[in-house]
């Protein structure tokens, strides 16, 4: 797989991520916080959204998805310190860089 694939791919599986945790993060704080309808509708288009952008990967669906699945861990880690202060522990980082290596075999490592 060349670089700039390599780099398409790794932005729409960020961008992803920012919409499906984003777009969950609305609907949470309706139900959990009782903020106003409005997040929810929003939360609901961005997820709609977050179902697109994976379309776009160079990969087939299964491979796609089980690749997101650690991209997600990480971002859901990183999400939870910057957005509810909730620093990651020991446990979380190893665990974030397991799944990373788990992304870069199923989606990047070359193929015969």
């Amino acid at each position: 797989m060349e670089t700039l694939t390599i780099a398409k791919s790794i932005f729409y599986f960020l961008i992803a991520g920012l919409f499906e945790i984003g777009g969950g993060y609305l609907i949470w704080l309706w139900i959990r916080e009782g903020k106003p309808l409005s997040y929810a509708i929003i939360g609901a288009i961005v997820l709609i959204a977050y179902g697109i952008i994976p379309t776009l990967q160079p990969a087939n669906f299964g491979r796609v998805y089980a690749a997101y699945g650690g991209v997600f861990i990480v971002l859901s880690i990183i999400w939870g310190w910057g957005i509810d202060g909730i620093k990651p522990d020991k446990f979380d980082l190893i665990g974030g860089f397991i799944a990373l290596i788990g992304v870069t075999v199923i989606m990047y490592w070359p193929r015969s």
